[in-house]
């Protein structure tokens, strides 16, 4: 019988999503991802003659129940003997505003997509983890769901969402040998971050210990810890990845 891991990455057409399939692919997992529409980098991976065997992608929008059950049900079933090890809730979307003046319509598409859609996802996965008996969730956080920041309010309060998720499941889900867990990385060089001006990123970089902005494979070395036998007794935390500024 096959023992290849499954792990379902949501939001893997760009940036950090689709560092953390490059390189779970790359260590032996079976990856399994969704978005909207194909990126160029899923078309690469699924032509790749090494990785396109282990990697499957399905066409949703996450933060609408119908279209994550489907294709949590399609990837399960595409994996076949290997069934589901774990999940990495990383789709999330950022908009900036001032709350007063930001529209109510985009605060609702942040709040469906970073957090009810991480919810939606992570009860799907969940009834395929404890027929298993086991297995790992990771939610991709951020430290501005702790700390706040002028004019993300919205994001704020998605992120601090995911972080209470984390706590609760943990509950829930850890006599069935499941982890649940947080990576909350600081400012990252990604599409996301890109928006920054040079002055935003000089005042960052200058509260910020280690001098530098977080990288995607900053954040993918925890991911793989936390997917690692070695974090079988991690459960219920967020684990900064943001170079000290939140000392």
């Amino acid at each position: 019988m096959s023992t290849t891991r499954h792990v379902i990455v949501t939001g893997g057409s760009r940036g950090l999503g689709a560092a953390m399939i490059e390189g779970l692919l790359a260590d032996g997992y079976r990856v399994s991802t969704c978005s909207r529409s194909k990126s160029e980098n899923i078309e690469r991976l699924l032509a790749h003659p090494d990785y396109g065997r282990r990697f499957f992608w399905g066409s949703c929008q996450v933060g609408e129940a119908e279209q994550v059950d489907a294709f949590v049900r399609s990837a399960v079933a595409w994996a076949g003997d290997d069934g589901l090890y774990g999940l990495v809730n990383n789709a999330g979307i950022a908009q900036a505003g001032i709350l007063a003046s930001f529209p109510n319509v985009e605060s609702e598409k942040i709040l469906k997509i970073n957090l009810l859609g991480a919810i939606q996802m992570a009860r799907a996965a969940a009834d395929h983890l404890l027929k298993q008996r086991g297995g790992r969730i990771i939610n991709i956080s951020s430290i501005i769901g702790s700390r706040g920041y002028n004019g993300l309010a919205a994001y704020s309060a998605s992120k601090a969402g995911m972080d209470g998720l984390t706590r609760a499941l943990a509950r829930e889900l850890g006599r069935r040998q499941i982890t649940v867990n947080s990576v909350a990385p600081g400012y990252v060089k990604t599409e996301m971050s890109s928006t920054l001006n040079t002055g935003q990123i000089a005042q960052i970089l200058h509260r910020t210990p280690l001098g530098r902005l977080a990288s995607e494979q900053d954040v993918l070395a925890v991911v793989r810890f936390l997917l690692s036998d070695g974090a079988a007794m991690v459960t219920g935390q967020t684990i900064l990845v943001d170079g000290g500024v939140s000392c």
